[in-house]
């Protein structure tokens, strides 16, 4: 697999994301929320700043999971059992995801919410 050219690595690539989207439960919900925050972020008249934000808010949430299902999947195929030490993995990967979700929605939050208060004042 090592001797890909470009094209092929991109291929593997969009094969990953579209694994990603299709079969994880929890993608397919940051992609809802994802569709919600463009549209607010249309609708509310979103700064170029704001955008460069929330757009990398939204990456480093996807990212995050990807990197943590990837995780998953290797740690179910390195030991099919439970196991305390692939569980505690699994848990901080997992911890990640949360802790950049909790981020994410504050900065959201502090975007959004003038903007929706300046339309009720």
């Amino acid at each position: 697999m090592k001797n890909n050219n470009f094209f092929q690595s991109i291929q593997h690539a969009f094969n990953g994301i579209k694994y990603f989207f299709l079969t994880e439960r929890n993608a397919q919900i940051q992609l809802m929320a994802t569709l919600v925050i463009i549209a607010l972020a249309i609708v509310l008249g979103a700064t170029a700043i704001e955008w460069m934000l929330l757009l990398l808010c939204i990456a480093m949430v996807l990212c995050f999971e990807m990197f943590n299902t990837s995780l998953e999947c290797l740690c179910d195929v390195v030991h099919k059992e439970n196991h305390p030490i692939v569980k505690l993995v699994k848990d901080i990967a997992a911890g990640a995801v949360l802790t950049v979700t909790i981020i994410s929605c504050i900065i959201g939050i502090l975007i959004f919410l003038p903007k929706i208060l300046n339309l009720f004042s």
